[in-house]
């Protein structure tokens, strides 16, 4: 799999201008969901380049991340002219990068795409490392291809457009990615206040977390193996976000992801010994920032069904990526059933 490029530009639309410059294409699209078209298009419409460009509208949230969508994204590159030699840029956040580049990839057996993330989420996690995909017969990411972008162009100017949960949201990728890495950057991640964001700051933190990504999937593209860490709190947290679809009470990504991250602190406890006192800190953490999500005890089975079919997963066993002290990380972990039930009722009595 080809490496993307990933760049930090202080000038979108100049950025912009030389990335399609360095893609040559006979027609240009560009695929937005309703929010961006509205709050973030007008940002780089000014530029020459999308002069001529064909625009695609999809619906906003998770909810739009469909098999439905993408067949409409597909018969829009077809009516508007799109050949294997056009060029799509997608503007959005982790719905849009993933649902387009699939599109992208897919379309006359694929073309060639470009990220331009919008949200925190995107910039840290979606937009980055090749993954693809829409969710399909009510599970996450269900259906997709590793297919990476030519470039990913991220601007953090987009998140002044942002409100508190969507800033949150991407944060909990962050915060993951201090586990994963080093002490020191998971203490300053805790630390940082989302209540009062120092822009400059936050930027910087945006730059740690794309190289920690970066770096893994490097040597990982394919997820055989190290790749694995970046889903720590991805098995029980895409749980809980199936769940939520399901009850029609939808939650953002990154929020089901830190609620999944408290549960498999508490296996990674149990079963790897991470340390108790940077468990509770993490929890903590998690609780202030991102509430709780509820359920109840009946609901185990339906969420131990949705971790059976979490992709990690080899011969029905349920995979997690556990650690054994930050930055010590375990890929393969199982656990029994009664473990996973001691997992659900751990967080039902942490966060509620």
């Amino acid at each position: 799999m080809s490496k993307q490029q990933v760049i930090l530009s202080e000038n979108l639309n100049e950025s912009l201008k030389q990335t399609i410059e360095a893609c040559p294409h006979d027609k240009l699209f560009v695929l937005a969901d309703e929010c961006t078209a509205r709050l973030c298009l007008p940002l780089i419409q000014e530029s020459d380049y999308l002069a001529n460009a064909e625009y695609i509208t999809i619906g906003a949230t998770d909810t739009h991340k469909t098999l439905e969508t993408l067949a409409h994204v597909w018969k829009e590159l077809g009516d508007k002219g799109g050949t294997r030699h056009s060029l799509m840029l997608n503007v959005g956040g982790g719905m849009v990068t993933d649902l387009g580049g699939f599109a992208a990839s897919t379309f006359k057996r694929g073309i060639a795409y470009i990220n331009i993330p919008t949200t925190l989420l995107a910039m840290v996690d979606a937009s980055v490392g090749g993954k693809t995909g829409i969710n399909f017969n009510g599970l996450k990411n269900e259906v997709g291809v590793f297919s990476p972008a030519r470039s990913v162009l991220i601007d953090t100017n987009f998140l002044r457009t942002l409100d508190y949960e969507n800033v949150a949201s991407g944060y909990a990728e962050m915060l993951k990615h201090g586990l994963i890495s080093t002490t020191a950057h998971w203490a300053e991640l805790l630390n940082f206040d989302l209540n009062h964001v120092d822009n400059p700051a936050l930027q910087a933190l945006v730059a740690q977390s794309v190289q920690i990504k970066e770096n893994i999937v490097e040597q990982d593209p394919l997820e055989h193996g190290i790749r694995k860490a970046l889903n720590l709190g991805h098995t029980v947290g895409h749980a809980f976000e199936s769940l939520a679809l399901e009850e029609n009470r939808p939650h953002l990504h990154g929020y089901a992801v830190a609620w999944g991250m408290v549960c498999e602190l508490y296996l990674s406890n149990l079963k790897t010994g991470f340390p108790t006192d940077k468990m509770r800190q993490t929890i903590r953490f998690i609780r202030d920032t991102y509430g709780t999500f509820a359920f109840d005890c009946k609901q185990y089975d339906r969420l131990y069904q949705f971790m059976t079919h979490d992709k990690k997963n080899t011969s029905g066993t349920i995979n997690f990526t556990l650690l054994g002290e930050v930055g010590d990380i375990r890929i393969n972990q199982t656990a029994t059933r009664q473990e996973i039930d001691e997992m659900l009722d751990f967080y039902r009595e942490a966060m509620g």
